[in-house]
């Protein structure tokens, strides 16, 4: 395997896997949904969403620690700073909404 301790690659990996998840997550739901075997009654307002978001954002640790144990520091650098960002664009967009 090529060695791609690259910021870049893990800007790239830290974009993508939260984004893929996140698609995971919602498509799980809806079927869920069709199926009778979700409901998000009794919960507040976009609590599915925000919740999904933050377990896709998550996702990004099992990257991290991957580039950590072959010492890819760059790599994860990358996964950092992304996972970051959106964290704080997480909180910028729902903290409106949290209460």
């Amino acid at each position: 395997m090529l060695n791609q301790n690259k910021i870049l690659t893990g800007v790239i990996v830290g974009l993508v896997l939260p984004a893929l998840g996140a698609v995971l997550i919602f498509h799980i739901f809806k079927v869920l949904a069709m199926l009778g075997g979700a409901s998000g009654e009794g919960f507040t307002p976009n609590f599915r969403e925000r919740t999904s978001i933050v377990i896709a954002l998550a996702l990004n640790l099992i990257p991290m620690n991957m580039f950590r144990n072959r010492r890819w520091d760059k790599a994860m650098r990358g996964v950092v700073i992304v996972t970051t960002i959106l964290a704080f664009a997480w909180v910028g967009h729902y903290s409106l909404k949290l209460f």
